[in-house]
């Protein structure tokens, strides 16, 4: 499995355009409702590595809001005699050691350890070889084997996003690590690019460019970097959302006059019409088991959202806090609504408990657009403003870590969180 992700990895790293400089700073607010103080000691001989592990993993676990990290000047490498109380009594419940060494090949082979200085035991190690221009993939990676164990969630460190840049004149769909590094172009363009979305097995981008003078639905597969064309019919072709399988998409088509959901096959072929009304239908989104459409509709008079099955049929309302929601996105547990909501004049980000109906607003910004949920499900990604400028922010679903992320040249739209690589 983890061969088969730094393949990918590089295959896509490879078929990219080249290398940009300016990278996305991140800052990060608030915690968790509790902290795990972890100490992470340096790897033994990680100078040798072109980027340094243990800062990696330091601040992956930062960024997540649940662990405190105990400040440390020892190099300890994970098959190193550890003294349990000695650690305990500087505060740390976890310890992290390891190792890193050159291979013949020129991979770097990192190896690790994670302790539980309570109860004196192992909780994990790894052992991972990998070539140098993916020692932050292998930093990644382990950070979310802690968190997994100290979480009990999968960690979503080792995945990507997307997002649209603006600078100048120029649009840019760009791919980045989770934590805003290694950032990569897939598309440029003089016209807007808007609505990526990752394909579930993260080889593939949907979006929709102005290219041709009016919205065209295409998706790119990132390794081969060729474009398929899955709408291009009169009027608006917008909004595509990925069926859990990768087999279809759910697109938006003013084809026949309003704005219309429809699914299609991801090569173009197949097209199908679900929702008929005389409103505006919009906005669909796949659930997680691939069962339910859910959709933003102004057929109740303003833009509401509603959920249909996923092959059509009919709907129900599901949003009613405020007269103005719109842009759903749904958890992978599908148990949690993420969408903007605008009351007062703020357009800000709102998460809906679908068990319960309880629903919370998770932004303090105002000006909030497009949600996307990470693959673990702890996190919403959203585009909204800094500055007069936009700008990326992350925060916890239960809305106490919040981060910014922000690039002073140029506006950043439009994102959406990759999958877990398989």
């Amino acid at each position: 499995m983890k061969r088969n992700l730094l393949r990918i990895l590089a295959v896509i790293g490879l078929t990219f355009t080249s290398l940009v400089h300016a990278q996305l700073r991140v800052e990060i607010t608030g915690v968790g409702a509790s902290q795990i103080p972890i100490a992470i000691a340096g790897f033994s001989n990680e100078n040798i590595a072109p980027q340094q592990i243990t800062a990696i993993i330091k601040a992956d676990l930062a960024r997540s809001g649940f662990f405190k990290i105990i400040d440390t000047g020892d190099v300890l490498s994970e098959v190193a005699q550890i003294n349990y109380s000695d650690w305990k009594s500087r505060g740390a419940d976890a310890l992290v050691v390891g190792s890193v060494q050159r291979l013949a090949d020129g991979r770097f082979d990192v190896r690790y350890r994670l302790l539980d200085t309570v109860k004196s035991a192992q909780l994990s190690a790894l052992a991972m070889a990998a070539p140098p221009q993916y020692t932050r993939v292998t930093g990644h990676k382990i950070a979310d084997d802690i968190y997994e164990k100290l979480i009990g969630a999968r960690g979503a460190f080792a995945t990507r996003i997307a997002y649209v840049i603006k600078a100048g004149k120029e649009f840019r769909l760009e791919i980045a690590d989770a934590d805003g590094e290694g950032t990569q172009v897939a598309l440029r363009s003089n016209e807007p690019i808007i609505s990526p979305a990752w394909s579930p097995d993260g080889t593939k981008v949907a979006y929709v460019s102005f290219e041709a003078k009016k919205p065209v639905v295409y998706v790119q597969d990132l390794i081969t970097k060729q474009r398929t064309i899955v709408a291009n019919y009169k009027g608006s072709n917008s909004a595509p959302s990925w069926s859990p399988d990768g087999s279809k998409l759910a697109i938006a088509l003013a084809r026949d006059g309003l704005t219309q959901v429809y699914v299609v096959n991801a090569d173009g072929t197949g097209l199908r019409r679900l929702t008929n009304t005389n409103g505006i239908d919009t906005e669909p989104q796949f659930s997680a088991n691939g069962q339910t459409i859910y959709f933003t509709s102004d057929r109740s008079g303003g833009p509401q959202i509603y959920k249909m099955s996923a092959t059509g049929g009919d709907a129900q309302r599901v949003t009613f806090g405020g007269n103005y929601n719109i842009s759903p996105r749904i958890s992978p547990d599908g148990q949690t609504l993420a969408y903007i909501s605008r009351r007062e004049g703020r357009f800000q980000l709102y998460a809906l408990d679908l068990s319960n109906g309880q629903e919370q607003r998770l932004s303090d910004t105002v000006k909030d657009e497009s949600p996307s949920f990470s693959p673990n499900g702890k996190y919403i990604m959203y585009a909204t403003e800094s500055g007069r400028r936009g700008s990326l922010a992350v925060v916890s679903i239960d809305g106490r870590v919040k981060q910014r992320l922000t690039m002073q040249a140029g506006d950043i739209r439009e994102p959406t969180w990759g999958p877990f690589m398989k």
